[in-house]
């Protein structure tokens, strides 16, 4: 739970909002991900990657039988980058709000609320999800690999 938490943390001090949400309409992933990953938006307004989209596997799971959590949903790892991460969620409809489950570097699983800003249901199509951990908030902007 030390590193997941030191890693939002830092990502706290840098972060002032996610990089679609934008009352100006111009923010960078507005209508695409044109900044695909694992990212934010620092202080600054620059996207920052965390983990860039060709790191991360996307699996969409259709079906209940093999959904995380026993419904669809949708599973996102990453093994061989700094830091790993493996997340899992059932929100994978379009304005869908519910819950998710991040772990970065081996560590603890942490419970995150996810917003599912684009929905995807076939191998390259783009999912675009809002993630929260307590005031922190990052983006999955990536492409689906594998639909099992």
């Amino acid at each position: 739970m030390k590193k997941i938490t030191y890693i939002l943390v830092l990502l706290c001090l840098v972060t002032s909002c996610n990089n679609d949400d934008d009352i100006n309409n111009d923010a960078t992933n507005e209508t695409e991900c044109n900044y695909q990953g694992f990212s934010y938006l620092d202080n600054s307004n620059n996207d920052q990657t965390i983990i860039a989209e060709s790191e991360l596997n996307t699996q969409y799971f259709p079906n209940a039988s093999n959904g995380p959590y026993g419904a669809p949903g949708i599973e996102i790892v990453s093994f061989s980058s700094s830091p790993t991460i493996f997340f899992t969620t059932n929100v994978n409809e379009l304005n869908e709000t519910g819950t998710g489950r991040l772990t970065l570097d081996s560590g603890e699983e942490q419970g995150v609320t996810v917003t599912c800003q684009r929905a995807g249901t076939a191998v390259g199509d783009e999912i675009r999800l809002d993630v929260v951990y307590g005031n922190i908030e990052v983006e999955f902007c990536v492409i689906i690999d594998e639909v099992l």
